[in-house]
């Protein structure tokens, strides 16, 4: 039982259903009254009911029509007080002028409820035969159009409340994911930049290229923790800024990259064509990104291969290529999930789709297209081209 009276009365919320609903029970009663009284052979009710099921009629477009309904709703009571048809406004006036109240804006509810309150204190006094008829129009308009601002008032205050409940929730669990970032992850590459130190520091004199490696991976990590303290940051700030809006990564930074690259044992070479210009902040992170994602894959997957990058400026977008020659064991992972085509640029991690997922959602975000597959000479490409004006 309260299950379906939950569900039905989450049905009657429904905007349709509830003023369906609402002008069935208003009619309902008049109908049951006017089948007593005709069968009676009184018909004297039909005019006065007429009027009274049009304005009902009427009031099934308020929520999208509010203004027109209260409209219509006017030439349908100066109609019947003209005519002696009624001799007061019913109910289905107060609604129409709630309504404008309730789903319109401050200004047009002062100026429908000001002309409403004119008009019908003007019909009152021509058509009403009792004194004071202005004084029952202000009355009406001012009450009808009230309650509904103050019910819209209320209404804003939820919603309000309720975002500001979320907003809060989603800064808890940024800063719930920040702790947990600084006690795991931060901890470990401090523990392993401090292990790489130890052991490059214990190394004989000779050991040239093992003293060179230990002091790239140590560099490594201490650029990891660096841009993991930014990222921190970051999470633990209430902005609306993205990650990478804090660390500090973009184009500047390719030639340093392409260093970091060949130090790791890929050699990499950069081709900057046009006339460098500032980018956006999304997309100068989305470039940096794109090319550390495919030197990280192709370091991986394709051990020993060369890689190029090139980085064209034009007046209206930015293109960044990276390819590699191929040179690597077949067999890996490629980006699309399936086996590396000439040991080309693949996947990172070893997960299907999630290298290439994370460079086509950067793309994506910044208006741009991705493209990536393998190279007819050996080896894969992967080439985004970004619109500067829909950044």
């Amino acid at each position: 039982m309260a299950r379906a009276f939950v569900k039905f009365w989450r049905l009657f919320q429904r905007p349709k259903v509830f003023d369906r609903t609402l002008v069935i029970v208003l009619a309902l009663p008049w109908f049951i009254g006017a089948v007593a009284l005709i069968g009676r052979g009184d018909t004297s009710v039909v005019p006065g009911g007429a009027h009274y099921l049009l304005g009902l009629a009427l009031l099934l477009m308020r929520r999208r029509r509010p203004v027109l309904t209260a409209a219509l709703v006017a030439a349908v009571d100066f109609a019947g007080l003209a005519t002696q048809v009624v001799t007061l406004t019913n109910l289905p006036t107060a609604i129409a002028l709630y309504s404008v109240g309730r789903y319109t804006t401050g200004r047009t509810t002062a100026i429908t409820a000001a002309v409403a309150a004119v008009f019908y204190a003007t019909t009152m006094e021509l058509f009403w035969r009792a004194q004071g008829g202005w004084v029952a129009a202000m009355f009406l308009v001012g009450v009808s159009t009230g309650v509904g601002q103050l019910v819209l008032l209320r209404a804003e205050l939820r919603d309000r409340g309720r975002r500001e409940a979320t907003d809060a929730a989603v800064r808890a669990e940024r800063r719930r994911i920040a702790r947990e970032l600084h006690d795991v992850v931060a901890h470990h590459i401090t523990v392993i930049n401090a292990l790489v130190g130890g052991a490059r520091a214990t190394l004989p004199p000779e050991q040239v290229v093992t003293r060179g490696a230990l002091e790239s991976a140590e560099q490594t990590a201490r650029q990891a923790m660096s841009e993991m303290r930014r990222l921190l940051d970051v999470l633990r700030a209430d902005g609306n800024e993205g990650p990478d809006a804090a660390t500090g990564v973009g184009a500047e930074r390719l030639p340093a990259l392409i260093k970091e690259a060949g130090s790791a044992g890929v050699p990499a070479s950069l081709t900057v064509t046009g006339d460098p210009a500032e980018l956006p902040a999304a997309v100068d992170h989305a470039v940096y990104r794109i090319v550390q994602e495919a030197l990280t894959n192709t370091r991986k997957h394709a051990a020993g291969a060369r890689a190029s990058v090139r980085l064209a400026y034009e007046p209206a977008a930015v293109e960044v290529e990276v390819l590699d020659d191929g040179l690597a064991k077949r067999g890996g992972l490629a980006k699309d999930g399936g086996p590396a085509k000439d040991g080309g640029l693949a996947n990172d991690g070893g997960t299907p789709g999630f290298g290439l997922g994370g460079m086509a959602e950067r793309v994506a975000l910044c208006g741009g297209r991705l493209s990536t597959g393998p190279r007819p000479e050996g080896g894969f490409r992967v080439h985004a081209r970004i619109p500067l004006e829909k950044t």
